[in-house]
């Protein structure tokens, strides 16, 4: 068989691959005859009712001299890390907004950073395709600086997201510009398994996002920019248990429903979307006011997370705006990028405290706010 034969097969595969994957689509836009925010209103209920006293800007953390683009709480919650465009990672008590560490990082480009379990290591991860883990009680080297504990090496492309698997500060899981997922054995630097690549069911272009389930750490969620969010099972590394389809553009960021039957995504087509595990479908949509079908003027969003009840959705936005939705009515309660002293760029990532009491969002302004609940809104 020609080149020219194997390319005219290949293009009309192609083509009846697309086919399929729109027919399939449609098929499932059929089979969803309600959302939850219809259902909710069909049943009586109400938005929560958000003011701006009820979460206000309480600490401003500023210390970092380029764009903030990753940051992570600590379990115990009074301890934040965050990575920026200067090259550092800086440790902050929360409570007190002091710097505990501030280190300087083999490689300036610096997307992802994140906590161990037991709050005493941080792991980031960049242009560098390395993702680099530092133990903070390291005595400190001749240029003051805490060494690298351990390099985590074999990504082909830019690490773009790291989580350590919860309650085990051994295990860790990045995401890639090389399309692949990587769970990681930190005690010996070796890739425990491999997630997509080769695989026919991994991601089609750069991973950008990772979340563990916290019910069921050996799920976990990717987001990627070809546009689809893919769910995994670190015991079955060859394919994708599932595949969730609907965004219009990257999947920016992925969290999972406190419950871990659910998770969330945001994307740069402007829209978060909330997802069932168990079905596969597609349960909201979340579409910022501003949205418009040729995303022309439609804000990217950046980041997302939940509160610890479910209830609210906070979802930060390339123009600065980080909103905070009502899941159940699909309704936005409070935008703090309208309150005193909110972000002058965008927002960039935002995560919430281990007791939810507290948010956190890092801007492109170069620096981190802590938000506050206030009274009985902690339950949310």
């Amino acid at each position: 068989m020609s080149v020219a034969e194997l390319k005219e097969r290949h293009t009309a595969a192609t083509e009846t691959l697309n086919s399929l994957k729109e027919r399939l689509r449609e098929r499932r836009l059929q089979l969803l005859d309600t959302d939850v925010a219809s259902y909710a209103r069909a049943q009586g209920k109400t938005a929560v009712a958000l003011g701006p006293t009820d979460l206000v800007c309480c600490r401003i953390l500023q210390g970092h001299t380029g764009k903030v683009y990753s940051l992570d709480w600590t379990p115990e919650k009074n301890r934040i890390v965050s990575a920026s465009q200067d090259g550092r990672l800086i440790v902050w008590n929360a409570l007190t907004s002091q710097k505990t560490h501030a280190i300087k990082l083999p490689c300036a480009w610096v997307m992802a950073c994140a906590f161990s379990p037991n709050g005493q290591s941080v792991a980031c991860g960049g242009l560098d395709s390395v993702c680099s883990i530092f133990n903070l009680s390291s005595p400190l080297d001749k240029d003051g600086n805490i060494p690298v504990s351990r390099m985590l090496s074999g990504h082909k492309g830019y690490v773009s997201s790291c989580q350590y698997v919860p309650d085990d500060d051994t295990r860790l899981i990045t995401g890639s510009g090389d399309q692949t997922c990587v769970l990681w054995d930190i005690t010996t630097g070796l890739r425990t398994s491999v997630f997509g690549g080769e695989f026919q069911s991994g991601h089609t272009a750069d991973v950008v996002s990772v979340s563990i389930n916290g019910s069921n750490s050996r799920m976990f969620v990717s987001g990627s920019c070809d546009a689809t969010a893919r769910l995994w099972d670190t015991r079955v590394a060859s394919r994708a248990v599932r595949t969730f389809q609907g965004h219009q553009g990257d999947v920016n960021s992925v969290k999972f429903f406190p419950d871990g039957n659910r998770f969330g995504t945001g994307s740069d087509d402007g829209t978060c979307r909330l997802f069932d595990i168990r079905t596969g479908h597609q349960l909201q949509v979340y579409t910022h006011p501003l949205h418009d079908n040729n995303n022309n003027n439609t804000p990217d969003v950046t980041s997302i997370s939940f509160s610890i009840s479910g209830r609210l959705l906070f979802a930060s936005y390339s123009n600065g705006d980080c909103f905070v939705w009502d899941t159940l009515l699909a309704e936005v309660v409070l935008n703090l990028g309208t309150l005193q002293n909110s972000h002058e760029a965008r927002v960039s990532c935002l995560g919430l405290s281990a007791d939810g009491s507290a948010l956190c969002t890092g801007s492109w302004d170069t620096s981190l706010k802590i938000w506050a609940f206030g009274g009985h809104r902690t339950v949310i």
